[in-house]
């Protein structure tokens, strides 16, 4: 079953390796006999469904997860091997599709308001007015 990540984008499922094994957590007494925690890889470096510029846009955002330009996702949340590869499916198509999101734009910085700062200067007066009636009058 391919992978669809965005209309532009689908990863074969040729170039899906899955692995199987035991997980931990609930399960009872079946959780030492099945293999129910999956894990997902992908080579994002040898794909043939990804053009040049998103392969280096992946190997660059998300360099700190790949190994030798492979990523893997695990799960083992649910009892069921079934439920477990969807949701590593999901995981996966997920990470992907955030490496290649547009970046946000920058954040152009501004002056705060001469009204803005009126008023944290006013405000910041009033605190010490109030601290300063809170003290014990002076002995003078």
């Amino acid at each position: 079953m391919d992978l669809e990540v965005s209309p532009a984008l689908t990863i074969p499922a040729s170039e899906l390796g899955w692995r199987f094994s035991r997980s931990s957590g609930p399960g009872g007494q079946h959780v030492n006999t099945s293999d129910s925690r999956v894990e997902l890889s992908w080579n994002v470096a040898g794909s043939a469904a990804l053009s040049d510029g998103q392969r280096l846009m992946l190997l660059s955002r998300l360099g700190q997860r790949l190994i030798a330009g492979v990523i893997t996702v695990t799960a083992s949340e649910r009892r069921s091997q079934l439920r477990n590869r969807e949701i590593a499916l999901a995981k996966l198509s997920d990470l992907v599709a955030e490496g290649l999101a547009p970046e946000a734009a920058r954040r152009r910085a501004t002056k705060p308001t001469r009204g803005s700062n009126r008023r944290r200067l006013a405000a910041k007066e009033q605190r010490a007015a109030t601290k300063r009636q809170r003290q014990r009058p002076s002995a003078e």
